[in-house]
């Protein structure tokens, strides 16, 4: 089985040779176990100039606990793109882990890497089969976005997508959110983001963003000072993906919330 010719689709190939190594092929105990998982919230990305720019809190929670406190919720999912998640983290994370050797698998089997639709459709399907689980409590919602090489127009190569718990791909335009705080995050975007937004303009109007969900949504984890615990930031452009260093992060955590000291409603 392993010698033949297979497919391109990492996922359809695990599908046949090891489907128990699925996150939604697992059987599960009747009821919801929603409660008994860590949860992760919340995810912003905002088009740039350039790209694109990601950032996520920090916090896990589990029922009204916290159960992590520097969680990753932003990861690159191949050189030019970005995903980020809301949901049961284990199988977020599990999941995340999938669709990066998802889209290096195709590269390598066909030669050419999937174009930025392809690699949403990817993903899309991927949630779809975990619905069982979702329908049980275990839901995944990402967020993806990246730099469109096809792309006409540079400065309108970065797009993002959202995803509903069935699979559903969106297109966003200009920014989005997810996550239990997504609607208060969303709602600061909606009043700071403008096309051509420049990186450092879009990482501060993110920062800012977690900041604001993190003061109305408790599972939703400000800049931690005490514990040098800051938001994951992250950028796609033409040049590829980039993690913002931890020092870096800081800075901006740091001057978002000295500006709130002097004026708390930003």
């Amino acid at each position: 089985m392993f010698l033949n010719v297979g497919t391109s689709s990492f996922t359809q190939f695990l599908s046949t040779a090891a489907p128990d190594l699925l996150p939604g092929r697992r059987p599960l105990p009747p009821g919801s176990a929603s409660a008994l998982a860590p949860h992760a919230t919340t995810i912003v990305a905002l088009t740039t100039a350039d790209g694109v720019v990601m950032a996520g809190d920090r916090r896990g929670t589990m029922g009204n606990l916290i159960s992590s406190r520097d969680i990753r919720k932003v990861h690159p999912a191949d050189e030019y793109s970005l995903v980020g998640f809301a949901g049961t983290a284990g199988i977020a994370l599990e999941m995340v882990r999938l669709f990066q050797v998802e889209l290096e698998h195709y590269e390598k089997i066909e030669g050419a890497m999937l174009s930025l639709d392809g690699k949403a459709n990817r993903l899309a399907a991927m949630i779809r089969g975990n619905l069982g689980a979702a329908m049980q409590g275990l839901a995944v919602i990402p967020l993806f976005a990246g730099f469109d090489l096809a792309a006409t127009d540079p400065a309108r190569a970065g797009r993002i997508f959202s995803f509903d718990v069935a699979g559903g791909p969106y297109e966003e335009t200009g920014y989005d959110g997810i996550g239990s705080g997504s609607l208060f995050a969303k709602a600061a975007l909606k009043k700071r983001y403008r096309p051509g937004l420049s990186a450092d303009e879009a990482i501060r109007i993110a920062v800012e963003a977690l900041y604001d969900a993190a003061d109305d949504d408790s599972a939703t984890g400000g800049p931690d000072l005490s514990r040098r615990i800051y938001p994951v930031v992250m950028t796609a452009t033409a040049e590829g993906t980039n993690r913002l260093p931890d020092a870096e992060a800081a800075a901006v955590a740091e001057a978002v919330v000295a500006a709130r000291m002097e004026n708390p409603g930003g």
